[in-house]
């Protein structure tokens, strides 16, 4: 079931949104002299700070999420249907497997989780990653979000508004 469940939500994820991003940490390609500025973003329980970014289009960020919350959160780069998507995905797996994976079905929270479609993190509480990111020049407003069952619904959600 965990694997039919994670092959539909990895075909819905075609967008060309997802694949301008990439995974940070051990597995960014982008040196420090390649990225343009770091961005600071706190996850508390259930928001995020700030609220929207600008971010010109071309340009590399590093995101440094902070965790600063109780609970665990993740940090997802896409845009709403791909957000949606991802979230009825989370709630499915969440649903009546109660096997002690934090409410995630045994969903992998780990990097790569997404498979490589939505650049994202997932921090433990206490926790700070970074993420290194391209905006794409083909879109006006994408959206990073934390799909954890219920904290998207309680506010854990912003914009990123992409100008030229």
């Amino acid at each position: 079931m965990r694997k039919s469940l994670l092959t539909l939500a990895l075909s819905l994820a075609t967008a060309p949104a997802f694949a301008a991003g990439e995974h940070a940490g051990s597995h960014s390609t982008k040196t420090d002299a390649e990225v343009d500025r770091t961005v600071q973003v706190e996850a508390g329980d259930m928001w995020f700070g700030p609220e929207e970014l600008n971010i010109t289009a071309g340009e590399t960020v590093r995101f440094l999420v902070a965790n600063t919350g109780n609970l665990q959160h993740e940090f997802v780069i896409g845009d709403a249907e791909a957000q949606k998507q991802h979230r009825e995905m989370m709630q499915a797996m969440g649903e009546g497997h109660g096997d002690g994976h934090d409410g995630h079905g045994g969903h992998d929270m780990a990097e790569g989780a997404h498979g490589g479609e939505m650049p994202s993190i997932t921090l433990a509480p206490g926790e700070t990653a970074a993420l290194v990111w391209t905006a794409p020049a083909d879109v006006d407003t994408l959206i990073y979000a934390c799909n954890i069952p219920g904290h998207f619904e309680s506010g854990m959600v912003g914009e990123i508004h992409l100008g030229g």
